[in-house]
């Protein structure tokens, strides 16, 4: 992801403000804004592995945190305009009604599933959030899946830091180039998938959430 921020100039922030440099350098990339919060999370603990002035798993909660606190607002900004968006812009790139309520069918069926493992790829690290709110994710599924892939993303990436140093920034571009690929290639399965078998879904759609499209909130929703 593009960012305007260096990896140096993240270094100097950590050693002057610590651990809420991580937390919020974490959480503004949550939200979306350009910002390397798994750079500075790497940067924290493995200052933390050489220096001992930060302590690694108070590096790993103000990450965690900083991830779910930002994942929440970007939820509750995708809740707030994500629909309007949608509805107002939708149809000048294709999206009809039925594929925006197809839309809000499947990420009510595997929405947890791109919120948890989203946290792992730069792109969907910063979006994900904003599509579950503009796609009516109930607030319960989002918060568990949500809390689980900040938790788990930040002890795994702080943690390899922690131990093995500078060798995981060595590690850690590959890993989320391979990654990112690995997105691509989902994407573009999904979309022959959805291209193929559109109709059969989108009737299926209509069955599970007859009526008029409605905005996040509007459908009877499970936990």
């Amino acid at each position: 992801m593009l960012s305007f921020l260096s990896h140096d100039e993240i270094s100097h922030l950590i050693s002057a403000y610590g651990y809420w440099v991580v937390g919020g350098v974490v959480a503004l990339e949550s939200i979306g804004i350009p910002v390397p919060g798994e750079t500075a999370l790497v940067a924290a603990a493995i200052y933390a592995a050489t220096t001992q002035e930060l302590n690694i798993w108070l590096v790993i909660v103000a990450a965690a945190c900083g991830a779910i606190f930002g994942d929440n607002i970007g939820m509750a900004i995708g809740r707030e305009i994500g629909y309007r968006l949608l509805t107002r812009y939708g149809p000048r790139i294709g999206l009809s009604e039925r594929r925006i309520k197809l839309g809000q069918y499947l990420f009510r069926r595997h929405g947890g599933k791109v919120v948890f493992f989203g946290r792992f790829v730069a792109v969907l690290r910063a979006l994900a959030a904003f599509l579950a709110g503009a796609n009516c994710m109930p607030w319960r599924r989002f918060i568990a899946y949500n809390a689980a892939g900040g938790v788990v993303w930040a002890t795994l990436y702080g943690l390899s830091a922690y131990y093995f140093g500078a060798a995981v920034q060595h590690v850690a571009r590959p890993v989320g180039v391979a990654a990112a690929a690995a997105a691509v290639i989902a994407v573009i399965g999904s979309a022959i998938f959805l291209r193929r078998n559109e109709r059969r879904m989108e009737d299926e759609a209509e069955r599970a959430m007859p009526g008029p499209l409605r905005p996040p909130g509007g459908w009877r929703q499970r936990a």
